[in-house]
């Protein structure tokens, strides 16, 4: 069989512990006595070598407050020696390397892997609380020196609000860094006019050193919200 039309497609020899193959699968190498991985349960897709795969429950998919709707992350520990390969669905994935002191919050369903010795957990996102009607914006927040993918519905933008304050959509958030100084902006009932939906009367803002992850795309199922 004649395989120089895919080519294209074969494995390269890996440049870091995560990286991109494509636009939409992330590589992970796993070595005996290096961290392992905590993953999206149902993420993998091919692995070489020997990776054990064990479910995480405590901590992961503990239930933040009776009231939270989406809390639940199904995620998975992977360890052993090996090239692991994982992807969402098509969607497109994104790579970053914390350093020690740096933060990140992400929104749930956009996590598709991080190093499993980084602090993790569910937060409630400061500085937006009061302002959603008594509804309650809650993030995976991840801290320390490591590696972290996440994905994305479409090709992210990443905005820089360093240079002047940001606005975003809820719903069309993925992550930022958690230095930045986060808080909410009404407009006049222009949901019908900005953007999509009636919500989007709100937006949230960012100011500071850092970086914010947004997506072509919004969603407002999969996010850790808090009824009213």
């Amino acid at each position: 069989m004649d395989q120089n039309m895919i080519a294209a497609y074969g494995q390269t020899a890996p440049t870091a512990r995560m990286g991109p193959h494509g636009n939409k699968i992330c590589r992970v190498n796993i070595q005996p006595g290096a961290p392992g991985v905590l993953a999206k349960q149902g993420s993998m897709i091919a692995y070489e070598g020997y990776i054990r795969f064990q479910g995480v429950g405590q901590g992961a998919r503990r239930r933040v407050s009776s009231g939270v709707t989406g809390e639940r992350m199904s995620l998975m520990s992977c360890t052993g020696q090996g090239d692991l390969y994982l992807a969402d669905y098509g969607a497109d994935v994104a790579i970053l390397q914390l350093k020690e002191g740096e933060g990140l919050s992400v929104n749930g369903s956009n996590i598709l892997a991080f190093d499993d010795h980084l602090t993790h957990q569910i937060k409630m996102v400061s500085g937006v609380t009061a302002k959603f009607s008594g509804n309650g914006l809650y993030n995976m927040e991840l801290s320390g020196q490591g590696w972290v993918a996440i994905t994305t519905r479409g090709a992210p933008v990443v905005l820089n609000p360093a240079e002047r304050e940001t606005y975003v959509d809820p719903d069309a958030l993925v992550a930022w860094s958690t230095s930045l100084k986060v808080g909410t902006k009404r407009s006049m009932r222009l949901g019908g006019i900005v953007g999509r939906g009636s919500g989007e009367a709100m937006q949230v803002s960012f100011k500071g050193n850092g970086f914010v992850v947004v997506q072509p795309a919004e969603d407002a199922t999969d996010r850790f919200h808090v009824r009213g």
